[in-house]
């Protein structure tokens, strides 16, 4: 069982999983269901929360760092340690919101881009916790928008290639020295 209490939240030294960056072909492979929760599925939890915190993240996928397991790590609040972080496995949306809000993501795969998103406000998600039990939320604000960022890259899709304005997308990724060739346009 993974305990907030294990994990330590100040930034170490150095990350325990190297993060993979746009334009990396891993980031663009699916991810399979986990079929056993196990110790080495929660030590691989650990090792993403652990990378995640010290990249001074709020959500991680196995997917960013190599390995493609239906497995995301999220804590919205790191600086709270009485919080919990947030593993869920084999993580499915089972309901979107009709109404739609606006909100600026960001990437641990691609440093220093930010930009608008358009994503349903509300979700119902079901996965299983590092216990192998069966869970279910409804998530509404930053919460939803991390999942919904997260679940993406278990499907091979990162949060740049739901940008619409091209020169803006180009130009920001120019900048950080990624390529627009990277993106996969969902338009």
């Amino acid at each position: 069982m993974i305990d907030s209490m294990t994990i330590e939240q100040q930034k170490p030294d150095d990350s325990l999983l190297d993060i993979h960056y746009l334009g990396d072909k891993d980031l663009r492979k699916s991810a399979k269901r986990v079929s056993k929760i196990d110790d080495s599925i929660r030590e691989l939890a650990r090792d993403m929360l652990q990378t995640m915190y010290s990249s001074n993240g709020i959500g991680l996928a196995s997917t960013q760092v190599g390995i493609h397991k239906q497995l995301i790590v999220i804590d919205c609040e790191p600086e709270l340690s009485t919080n919990a972080p947030l593993i869920l496995i084999n993580p499915k949306i089972n309901y979107y919101s009709q109404e739609l809000c606006v909100m600026e993501e960001g990437c641990l795969s691609i440093p220093g881009v930010y930009f608008d998103v358009i994503r349903p406000e509300m979700i119902q998600v079901s996965f299983k916790n590092e216990n192998g039990r069966p869970c279910q939320i409804s998530a509404t604000d930053l919460l939803a928008r991390v999942i919904q960022h997260e679940i993406d890259h278990l499907n091979g899709v990162m949060f740049v290639d739901r940008v619409t304005n091209d020169l803006d997308l180009t130009t920001k990724l120019q900048e950080k020295g990624f390529t627009r060739e990277s993106v996969k346009s969902l338009k």
